[in-house]
């Protein structure tokens, strides 16, 4: 990618973008908006990681433990409606900062929760705070990286996001050992560990430039020009003379009203209505496994601190699973991608389920989290890509609120489902429904592997 030409003056912004070459402009900002997602992924599997320690900590029972699961995502769905849509008017990177200072400051606030009733509100605030950030991930990646390299270095800020989940389990399980650390509770330190995104945040705000892409949408031409010049420069390949703007490209960005109806208009239509029930179904796959890991090893007879040694484990399989999606998400057609690594989740899902040894168990659910991951990955790129960056965020954004409503949800489902049916019971009715999540993408899904966005659009 290094002999890449510079662009060519009188281009506009976005083709600026596409012209240059991988550099380490980019690979900076790959890493340092993975490790925004880290604190949202964190977060997502924190809840499992909780349940069984406050179960234990307040004397909870199935409803008080799916309580601390669902109460995360219950603000990530309100978040995710309306963060997103922020993101579509006030621009990706303000509302990605605020996203994680809002779920920072609200994580450190419940370390300190006095009893359950708080700890679910205060937990519901700091969801609040990441409903739209993987959401905000997938769309400002996508509107800076060259559409060449954009599945492969998007799969890179994953795997730096997704090394949280192992981090959430490692620090559970010793934590828990300990019991207690500077004389405060073990398990408020996992929220304080949270909280730390709010130093972060300072670091963001210094260096994270706004998306010229939506820029245009806005009509700020002149800045659009500005940042895409300023990124060339520091890609190392400066564009000499003027950037331009062609009239008529993209879709302005109008109301939430317009966004909506140009969402379920035209080619969008189909899109849209896949993604929606893409969505409700994914969280099934995809967050059923890490948020009930840890309570399926202790319905097994395993105690806390082992289930959660066990769950670090099998955790250990979303950053390398991450990882191994870096040269596939290039190398085939994201749908058929995300299709053949959700059949595995269900049936990996199962011979955890069934599984009654440490070997089968760790072994089944380390792949099935690596299948997980493939999965993800390949399904953020994928929805980021299949709108114009008018709606790109409100559509995405709306879309995804469905699985954090869902996610909300399943535990009052699952958990009591889990102590009366058993696991294999809970991940079977899982796998069913995998299979109608892949005949929705391999229907209704569009293809877009090495596409730009403009030609997606």
């Amino acid at each position: 990618m290094t002999g890449t030409r510079p662009p060519a003056a009188g281009t506009g912004p976005a083709a600026v973008l596409e012209a240059l070459p991988l550099s380490g402009w980019h690979r900076r900002l790959v890493v340092l908006v993975g490790i925004g997602s880290f604190f949202d992924l964190y977060e997502v599997f924190l809840g499992g990681v909780l349940a069984p320690i406050l179960a234990r900590e307040w004397t909870l029972g199935p409803i008080g433990k799916a309580a601390v699961v669902s109460s995360g995502f219950a603000g990530m769905f309100v978040g995710a409606v309306l963060l997103s849509i922020a993101a579509d008017r006030f621009g990706r990177r303000t509302v990605f900062l605020l996203n994680l200072l809002t779920y920072s400051l609200f994580s450190l606030a419940a370390a300190f929760s006095p009893n359950l009733e708080t700890f679910l509100v205060l937990r519901f605030l700091a969801g609040l705070g990441l409903g739209a950030e993987l959401v905000l991930v997938d769309t400002y990646l996508a509107e800076f990286l060259p559409r060449r390299v954009r599945g492969r270095w998007t799969a890179w800020a994953y795997t730096v996001g997704f090394l949280g989940v192992p981090v959430a389990a490692l620090l559970g399980g010793r934590l828990v050992a300990a019991q207690s650390l500077a004389g405060v509770d073990g398990w408020r330190w996992l929220l304080v560990a949270g909280g730390l995104g709010a130093l972060f945040v300072l670091v963001l705000r210094r260096v994270l430039p706004e998306s010229p892409r939506w820029l245009l949408t806005h009509g700020r031409h002149d800045e659009a020009a500005t940042v895409a010049r300023d990124v060339a420069r520091r890609a190392g390949a400066p564009v000499d003379g003027e950037i331009t703007v062609a009239t008529g490209g993209e879709p302005r960005a109008g109301s939430t009203l317009d966004v909506l109806r140009t969402a379920f208009s035209g080619v969008y239509r189909t899109r849209t209505v896949m993604l929606l029930i893409f969505q409700v179904l994914q969280t099934v796959a995809y967050y059923g496994f890490g948020t009930l890991a840890p309570l399926v090893l202790v319905a097994k007879g395993f105690d806390i601190t082992e289930s959660l040694g066990y769950a670090a484990l099998t955790f250990a399989g979303y950053p390398l699973g991450s990882l191994a999606s870096v040269p596939l998400v290039e190398r085939f057609e994201r749908k058929w991608l995300i299709i053949a690594s959700a059949l595995a989740i269900g049936v990996l899902g199962i011979v955890f389920a069934a599984g009654t040894t440490p070997l089968v168990i760790v072994t089944s659910g380390f792949l099935l989290t690596a299948a997980s991951n493939v999965f993800s990955n390949g399904f953020h790129i994928y929805q980021a890509e299949i709108f114009p960056t008018a709606i790109r965020s409100t559509a995405g954004g709306i879309a995804y609120s469905l699985s954090r409503a869902t996610s909300a949800l399943l535990p009052f489902v699952a958990v009591p489902l889990l102590a009366t049916a058993g696991p294999v019971a809970v991940f079977g009715g899982a796998a069913v429904l995998i299979v109608v999540l892949c005949l929705d993408v391999g229907l209704l899904g569009p293809r877009s592997t090495g596409r730009a966005l403009e030609e997606l659009g």
